[in-house]
């Protein structure tokens, strides 16, 4: 792994999906997976929490993103957007990011999440502003 990839997953890695427990298995601008257990990111009555599927695409959006600018530049999330299709109760959850667009300013990703049987639990899309350093 490169450093700055390396440097990347480390910045990209806060402390809310530290607390959350997502990891990253595989990061590159065009394709990014992710995945977090559904353990500790629940409702009160034991289903996987919308908020938290929202968390894990945007993470992998921002990281991608964060990859597409080099390291010179810097990222903000301007757009997200979720549709929850199944819940999921225990196990992890696997998130994939597929880049729609990687502009110069602009980048833009599908994320399709699914539970541990492959059926799709949500599906997100995540829009991210880059930034120039000052």
């Amino acid at each position: 792994m490169s450093e700055f990839l390396e440097a990347i997953l480390k910045r990209g890695i806060g402390a809310l999906d530290k607390k959350m427990g997502i990891e990253i298995i595989e990061a590159s601008p065009e394709r990014l997976v992710g995945t977090m257990p559904v353990e500790g990111n629940t409702q009160p009555i034991g289903l996987l929490h919308g908020g938290a599927n929202v968390v894990l695409a945007e993470s992998l959006g921002s990281i991608g993103t964060q990859l597409h600018a080099g390291a010179d530049r810097k990222i903000v999330g301007i757009d997200i957007n979720a549709t929850h299709h199944k819940s999921a109760t225990s196990g992890v959850v696997t998130a994939v990011a597929t880049a729609i667009s990687l502009g110069k300013t602009i980048c833009s990703y599908q994320v399709e999440i699914t539970n541990d049987k492959g059926e799709r639990t949500c599906s997100a899309r995540i829009t991210c502003l880059i930034l120039a350093v000052r």
